[in-house]
């Protein structure tokens, strides 16, 4: 069943007209900005079907860019937020695709400083709810309604078995967990949702595990 409240329905509390435009739109941005681990310095917004027909008026633009300066749905500071992404320094660019995306509700958030930098694909669903369905170039289904870990690693031998027994010794259940590589012998990202929350040091401790080259909490 895909509702199991009339809250789901009608979205959480927010600041802006719509729940799958305006709420889900922040809870897109704001897991990007999780994934990244600090604010980025340029952004580009890369919106699909509904949202890049109507994010202005529906605030899909400002929601996003709160999202990604950490603002949870209800935070007021979301009406102003590009405006106080340029106070920060935050250089950001919306681009409206033609493509016809596999749901209305699509963006693609490239997020990126001096460090680094990630592409994050997400979709709002619908009351407020949203799920990440592209990590950089790697397909996955998170909705980050439960603690997850994104761990990427060497593709071999071991490597899941490795990062299970530590959650295991932890004494952390696995809930949901999906494996994928872009080829064999290449990159590979596990996605972990577990029913405990994972802590820094955990998740420190993973990092130092042979094969593994990152570890984030969402």
């Amino acid at each position: 069943m895909k509702y199991r409240s009339v809250f789901d329905i009608i979205g959480p509390v927010m600041i802006g007209p719509s729940s799958s435009h305006t709420a889900g739109a922040a809870r897109i941005g704001r897991a990007a900005r999780s994934l990244f681990g600090r604010k980025p310095r340029r952004v580009t917004v890369t919106l699909y079907g509904s949202f890049a027909k109507t994010y202005r008026g529906h605030g899909t633009d400002i929601a996003i860019v709160g999202g990604i300066l950490n603002f949870d749905t209800d935070d007021e500071r979301i009406v102003h937020s590009l405006e106080i992404a340029r106070e920060e320094g935050v250089e950001v660019t919306f681009v409206e695709s033609e493509e016809v995306p596999e749901h209305p509700n699509t963006a693609r958030l490239h997020l990126e400083d001096e460090e680094g930098e990630i592409e994050v694909v997400g979709i709002s669903v619908g009351g407020g709810k949203m799920e990440l369905v592209e990590l950089n170039g790697f397909e996955l289904r998170l909705s980050g309604n439960a603690p997850a870990l994104l761990v990427t690693h060497v593709d071999r031998y071991g490597a899941v078995a490795k990062v299970a027994g530590v959650l295991a010794n932890h004494r952390i259940n696995i809930g949901y967990m999906q494996v994928s590589r872009k080829e064999r012998g290449s990159e590979a990202l596990m996605i972990i949702e577990t029913d405990q929350a994972v802590s820094d040091s955990l998740r420190k401790e993973l990092s130092e595990l042979t094969d593994i080259t990152g570890v984030t909490i969402l």
